[in-house]
């Protein structure tokens, strides 16, 4: 068994949230709002010209900003574009510019034998929370309590978790997200001939339609001769379990392996 992501006492969720993990912040105890307001502005003003000849400074960093409101979202080129003001083609190579300089991740669709139309377009996370949080000007942990994005927040959250986790191992992130027919599974993990269906919730309370969606799609992967394992990541902090489901509380979903 894998050791708790945080030891001693867990501190809040939405004070990890908010805060975010880039080490310095932690390290040198500097104020999230504070080391992230220079890192954005060093990153526009000196990497980002590294990676790409971006002239319009001004319109880059509100591009980010859209782009932060919509991560754990399918990749919508057009909206990001409509947001930002820019041309389609901008907004695509703009978007690779933040994957490139590890903002943020992409997953694609997981496409599996089943006869159903399906959503195929990859979806978007911010690998750390805390600069989500500093781009949508959330100022505290409280803040984010109330926020309409918490969910896609924690989303994307629990999607960077697993992505890390994997990438530390040095191994291939193999995730997907799948969504047709109104069944919709937040993450996948395809471990080959054993699939993990995962949905990410950060309330507190569980529901039985927070389910329905590793049901469904579960039930038809088993069908077709798969093993498929199904986890609830969720705000609260009791380890359970619902039927074929784990429940597992935020702060111990890396006691479980992901790879």
């Amino acid at each position: 068994m894998r050791r708790p992501r945080f030891g001693g006492p867990p501190p809040s969720l939405l004070g990890v949230l908010w805060t975010g993990a880039y080490p310095r912040i932690h390290h040198r105890s500097i104020p999230p709002d504070v080391w992230l307001r220079d890192y954005l502005a060093t990153y526009v003003e000196r990497d980002v010209r590294r990676l790409r000849n971006i002239t319009n400074l001004e319109a880059f960093s509100a591009f980010v900003r859209f782009a932060a409101g919509r991560t754990g979202t399918e990749v919508n080129l057009s909206a990001l574009a409509a947001d930002a003001g820019i041309r389609h083609n901008t907004a695509r190579a703009w978007l690779s510019v933040l994957e490139a300089s590890f903002l943020i991740f992409q997953i694609p669709a997981y496409r599996p034998n089943v006869r159903t139309r399906q959503i195929k377009a990859p979806k978007f996370h911010f690998l750390d929370s805390g600069l989500a949080c500093h781009l949508l000007g959330i100022r505290s942990p409280e803040e984010l309590r109330h926020h309409p994005l918490r969910g896609q927040i924690f989303e994307s959250w629990v999607a960077s978790e697993v992505f890390k986790a994997t990438v530390h191992r040095d191994e291939e992130p193999r995730l997907r997200h799948y969504r047709a027919a109104g069944t919709e599974v937040d993450l996948i993990v395809d471990r080959g001939s054993r699939l993990i269906l995962a949905e990410a919730k950060s309330g507190g309370t569980v529901t039985p339609r927070f389910f329905s969606g590793m049901r469904t799609l579960g039930e038809a992967l088993e069908k077709a001769g798969l093993a498929v394992d199904r986890r609830l990541i969720y705000g609260g902090d009791l380890l359970h379990r619902r039927g074929a489901a784990e429940v597992l509380p935020w702060n111990r979903m890396l006691e479980r392996a992901w790879n």
